[in-house]
C-alpha cells in the first residue's frame, strides 16, 4: 500500500498535509505522535472508512477507492477504536462475522475450520461460548483480534489496540500483533500512543506531528532523542533493552 500526498480538511482545518508513504509488508508499522497528530485520520482513510480530501491511496496496484467493498474486505481488515456490540453474542459468534465475506453469512465446513484456528491462536478455546458482554477487556479484545483473524486478510489496522487495557493485557496484545506479522505472515498497521510497546514490538515506526510525517523509517532510526523531543515537545532519555530503544521521558 502507497499513499501519495494525501490530505484531510474539516471545512478550513486541515488535519493531514501532503502525507507520503509506503507500508512495507509482513512488518509492524506503528503510527506514533501526539493527540491531532493525524495518526488515527490517515488510519481512517487507508482503511476507506474516512474520504479523503486529495491525495491517492493504491493498494495492490489500483486506487483504493476503485475496489469493490466485498473484495476488499478479503484483503483488508480494521478494528476502529469503538466496537461495542449491541447484540447478545458469544466469542464464537462474534469471530464467525470475521468470515462473511467469503460466505455471505451461511458458513460452510471450511469456514468453521478458519473460525475454529482463530479462536484457539488467541487461546479463546475455553470461552468460545461465553457472552462478550461478560468478558474482561483483555479477553474481548482478544476476542475481536480473532474475529480479523478469521477475515484473513494480508492487511490488518488496529487503531490503538491497547486503549483501556492494563499494562499485562496490553503486553499480550502487543505480543500477539507481533505473531501475526512473524507467523502468519500478515502487514498490521496500528496507532500506538506508547513509544516503547512502538518501539519493541514493531519493525517500522511513522511520526506524526500537525497531519505531517515527521520521520518514518526502521525504530532505531525514529526512536532517538532528538526526533522524539521535537515531536512531543518534552524531554527524553534513550537506552538499549535487548537491541531495542526504550524511552524514559521528563
Amino acid at each position: 500500500m502507497k499513499v501519495q500526498n494525501l490530505s484531510k480538511k474539516y471545512d478550513e482545518k486541515i488535519v493531514l498535509d501532503g502525507v507520503t508513504m509506503e507500508f512495507p509488508e509482513k512488518s509492524v508499522i506503528s503510527l506514533i505522535g501526539p493527540n491531532g497528530a493525524g495518526k488515527s485520520t490517515l488510519m481512517g482513510i487507508i482503511s476507506r472508512l474516512l474520504e479523503r480530501s486529495g491525495g491517492s491511496v493504491v493498494f495492490d496496484g489500483r486506487d483504493l477507492k476503485d475496489w469493490k467493498s466485498s473484495e476488499l474486505a478479503k484483503r483488508l481488515s480494521i478494528l476502529t477504536q469503538s466496537h461495542n456490540v449491541q447484540m447478545k453474542l458469544t466469542v464464537r459468534e462474534l469471530v464467525a462475522f470475521g468470515r462473511f465475506p467469503y460466505s455471505g453469512g451461511r458458513l460452510t465446513g471450511e469456514d468453521n475450520k478458519i473460525i475454529d484456528r482463530a479462536i484457539a491462536y488467541m487461546e479463546l478455546g475455553e470461552l468460545e461460548e461465553c457472552f462478550i458482554d461478560e468478558l474482561s477487556g483483555g479477553q474481548r479484545q482478544r476476542a475481536f483480534i480473532a474475529m480479523v483473524i478469521a477475515q484473513d486478510t494480508r492487511f490488518i489496522l488496529l487503531d490503538e489496540p491497547t486503549n483501556n487495557l492494563d499494562i499485562y493485557h496490553a503486553t499480550q496484545m502487543m505480543r500477539m500483533v507481533r505473531r501475526l506479522c512473524d507467523e502468519l505472515g500478515k502487514t498490521v498497521v496500528l496507532v500506538l500512543h506508547e513509544i516503547n510497546y512502538a518501539s519493541f514490538y514493531s519493525d517500522y515506526v511513522c511520526a506524526m506531528k500537525d497531519g505531517k510525517i515527521a520521520r518514518f523509517g526502521k525504530v532505531n532510526e525514529v526512536i532517538t532523542k532528538d526526533v522524539l523531543s521535537s515531536i512531543y515537545n518534552v524531554d527524553f532519555e534513550i537506552m538499549e533493552i535487548n537491541g531495542k530503544p526504550m524511552t524514559i521521558y521528563y
